[in-house]
């Protein structure tokens, strides 16, 4: 009889589907709160339901997947739950675009990447599914707003926005495109312009969000974050103003890292759009200043602050008064300074800061030192071609001259606050979170603006705000909450007089801050959640998701989780213990993934091909999770073959000419795979706790190897070969879910685990003992160069290991005619000679 006809084949396409229905029927990884447990909270980041699942997702998901089910079996009540971030740009240009309203778009695509999602295998606990524009979900974002406008967490206030003259819109920064700047839906140059907005406190926070203590996070994450958050110790100063006519301005505060350098402001710039310049602007400069300011409003913040532009500015024809010397100084506009950052103006100080020097060299302003260089030289201003750095002590600076640069910035500070024109502060490159957006396609923000009460939040009660199905998008792009005939007009909830809602719709990152709640209790009606299971749940154990959130989601839920805690709405200082980053995958050509590129690879045709456990284990095993690669179709082929050969290995040991002996078959072979599997299981165990998927996979490739040779040496139906394949099973099973389960049924071990599923069963125990080797290899070094190799008994002491280094033919060979000086024993490993 041959093989094929004595071994069933492994066909994915059979029994892949067979035991995604009967878990899902039998509920296998349904999560319940189970006081006598340890939980795990297993969450990956949610996908935007766009239409189609791509590799990109299933190599986010499926090692997040494995390594939940690891966890599981190792004793913990694992929760893997899945959802939606539904709302969104993308829904509402489809709705443009094809005439279809978003809600019918997301919908349909969120039913597709159900689909796709459930032929991954993963444990995903559907009972918890939340999907982001679902109002039972957007009710309680709404909520969460009125806690922060309650808590003066919220506030608005006019901001500067990208806005389209020709579709008379705001847009968002997605619909921006091209190093020119233009709205994505019709070309036109885009400008800025002041709009009332909502935003959150985030700054209140950022000295605590820049504190990891309790959370074990990548570190090239905490850089960004910490970059992205940008301490600055220093001062902010307070400058009067005059206009050309001599007229009181208004006050102008800067912020400086380098208050020490005040002596030596020589003018003062303002960004652009500083509310002060319009004050300040002479008639003669108000014709330069309009068009300087409508220039700048063409630029993004980073063309902005290049380094390598030139310097450009318009003077307003206004003065400051320099708080130190008493001197009027210059006032400019330049687009190198800018409203998101300190308090949109600077005290230029030429002589110690490159940027204001190009400016003042450029504009023929004044440039005076007041600090000495390191070795106490002084620079003379008509000869520098450069800005001098201020590092030694303070000079020309009245009677603060000579402090040295260790007591500079106290000194200083201290004579600011005695002065009454500064204080000491800590300022921060991050802003309060804009959450306002001018369109559809979101939660609408549960605010009732009244002509007599102000702004005025929702009662509870009657939340959600639900979003209206009977819009329309006119060619102007504007939002159809505003061209509603009706949807906007309601009564005042205070005073019961004529008022109008709020037509922005918030962030969909306001969304994505507590999806990870929602997911506690998706069918709760009294909250956002469950209070017994966030007792339980919360926080998050392990997080995985995609980097390029690190400066965006992953700063806003954290300020959100601290904001509500200070709310009373939860508990403790962080949502999220651990966070874990995956890569890229990249096509073939090792450019990213586009439709216009034509290098996307569909999860659907390599699953209909290859089957799901093939991809899964390819994905985990083709490159380091946290780096990616580029994609490699001729790889997949080895996955499929590895599992094949699994399959056959289990199922049918014995072919061709070999005898199984069983416990008869010789001792060393069993001792051998009794020993690898051991060592296997240590390293297996170890890799999916440092999320190093690729050698998990490859540790097992190695240890079915191991069974490939005991099998031919008659080991088959030995106790060390049962229980190989047990804990291989077992091994398999979080990165092979079907397969495992299907060859966990076919050889008997259900009916002796009481009938139930691989993927319940514990984890298996390593054995110290049974990984040891017999015998290891002893490297011979003389002088640092390695000069022979022994086999020697693991054991060994390191007295014995220094005699049999010393009498191998390599010491023998190079330490001829010489002196040995010294002998250097690693035990385990080598043996250095040192001799001459």
């Amino acid at each position: 009889m041959s093989d094929s006809e004595r071994t069933p084949q492994y066909h994915p396409s059979e029994i892949e589907p067979k035991w995604q229905e009967r878990w899902e029927a039998e509920g296998l990884y349904r999560s319940t709160v189970q006081d006598d447990k340890p939980k795990h909270y297993a969450l990956t980041m949610l996908p935007y339901p766009s239409g189609n699942l791509h590799i990109g997702h299933w190599y986010a998901i499926t090692p997040s997947d494995a390594r939940a089910r690891y966890q599981r079996m190792r004793g913990y009540n694992v929760l893997f739950p899945m959802g939606f971030d539904a709302f969104g740009l993308p829904a509402e240009n489809a709705a443009i675009q094809n005439n279809i309203h978003p809600r019918e778009w997301t919908y349909q695509n969120i039913e597709e990447m159900r689909r796709q999602l459930k032929t991954m295998g993963a444990m995903f606990d559907w009972e918890r599914e939340a999907i982001s524009a679902d109002p039972s979900y957007y009710r309680w974002t709404q909520w969460f707003f009125l806690q922060f406008f309650h808590g003066d967490l919220a506030y608005r206030k006019h901001s500067a926005v990208d806005w389209c003259p020709s579709c008379n819109t705001t847009l968002a920064r997605e619909q921006v495109v091209g190093e020119d700047r233009v709205c994505e839906r019709c070309g036109t140059p885009v400008t800025k312009k002041d709009l009332e907005q909502w935003f959150f406190r985030t700054t209140r926070y950022a000295e605590e969000l820049l504190d990891y203590s309790a959370v074990e996070w990548p570190e090239r994450v905490r850089t960004l974050q910490t970059n992205w958050i940008g301490r600055s110790e220093g001062a902010r100063i307070r400058f009067a103003t005059e206009t050309v006519e001599g007229a009181a301005g208004p006050e102008v505060e800067v912020f400086t890292t380098r208050p020490d350098t005040l002596w030596g402001a020589t003018f003062l710039v303002l960004a652009p759009e500083h509310p002060a310049v319009k004050t300040l602007t002479s008639d003669a400069q108000r014709e330069a200043v309009a068009a300087y300011v409508e220039q700048a409003s063409r630029q993004t913040d980073i063309q902005r602050e290049a380094a390598d532009t030139e310097k450009s500015g318009v003077a307003t024809g206004g003065f400051a008064v320099n708080p130190a010397t008493g001197e009027r100084v210059p006032v400019w506009i330049a687009d190198y300074v800018l409203m998101t950052y300190g308090t949109g103006a600077i005290m230029a100080v030429p002589a110690h800061d490159q940027r204001d020097f190009e400016f003042a060299r450029r504009f023929d302003l004044e440039i005076r030192p007041v600090v000495a260089a390191e070795d106490g030289s002084v620079a003379d201003p008509a000869k520098m071609e450069a800005a001098v750095p201020a590092r030694g002590e303070m000079v020309d600076s009245g009677e603060l001259s000579g402090t040295p640069p260790e007591e500079a910035m106290g000194k200083v500070v201290a004579w600011l606050e005695a002065k009454g024109v500064g204080e000491g502060n800590v300022n921060y490159r991050l802003r309060d979170w804009l959450v306002s957006r001018q369109r559809y396609w979101g939660a609408p923000i549960p605010i009732i603006h009244c002509p007599q009460c102000g702004p005025v939040g929702v009662p509870e009660e009657d939340l959600p705000v639900d979003l209206p199905d009977d819009v329309e998008w006119k060619p102007t792009g504007e939002s159809p909450l505003k061209l509603h005939p009706t949807w906007k007009d309601v009564p005042c909830p205070k005073c019961g007089g004529e008022a109008v809602r709020d037509t922005d719709t918030m962030d969909t990152f306001m969304d994505s801050s507590w999806y990870h709640l929602r997911y506690l209790s998706p069918g709760y009606d009294e909250g956002p959640f469950d209070p017994k299971e966030y007792a339980y749940w919360m926080p998050v154990d392990t997080y995985t998701g995609g980097i390029e959130h690190a400066t965006m989601h992953l700063i806003y839920t954290r300020f959100f989780h601290k904001a509500c805690r200070d709310l009373g709405v939860t508990q403790g200082d962080e949502p999220m213990k651990k966070l874990r980053n995956q890569g890229m995958i990249l096509g073939e050509d090792s450019e990213k993934m586009s439709k216009r590129r034509g290098n996307v690879v569909a999860p659907d045709e390599l699953v209909s091909q290859y089957g799901t456990d093939t991809v899964r284990a390819y994905l985990m095993f083709f490159a380091r999770w946290e780096q990616g690669a580029p994609w490699s179709y001729a790889g997949i082929e080895g996955a499929f073959r590895w599992l094949r050969r699994v399959w056959h290995l289990v199922l049918d040991p014995v072919h061709g000419e070999v005898e199984a002996k069983g416990n008869d078959a010789p001792q060393d072979v069993r001792r051998s795979l009794r020993r690898k599997l051991h060592q296997t299981i240590d390293q297996v165990t170890r890799e999916f706790e440092d999320f190093q998927f690729n050698t998990i996979v490859s540790a097992l490739m190695e240890l079915a190897n191991e069974m490939s040779s005991a099998s031919q040496a008659g080991a088959a139906g030995s106790d060390e070969w049962e229980e190989t394949v047990s804990a291989y099973l077992r091994m398999l099973a979080p990165v092979a879910p079907h397969a495992a389960e299907e060859l966990w049924h076919r050889v008997g071990l259900t009916e002796a685990a009481g009938g139930e599923s691989v993927h319940v069963q514990a984890w298996p125990e390593f054995d110290a003992e049974a990984a040891k080797e017999d015998e290891i290899t002893l490297v011979v070094q003389v002088n640092g160069k390695v000069r022979d190799r022994l086999e020697v008994a693991a054991g060994i002491s390191k007295e014995e290991a220094e005699a049999a280094a010393l009498a191998s033919e390599g010491a023998v060979k190079f330490t001829e005619g010489k002196t040995v000086r010294k002998v250097i024993v690693v035990p385990g490993k080598l043996v250095n000679i040192v001799a001459n």
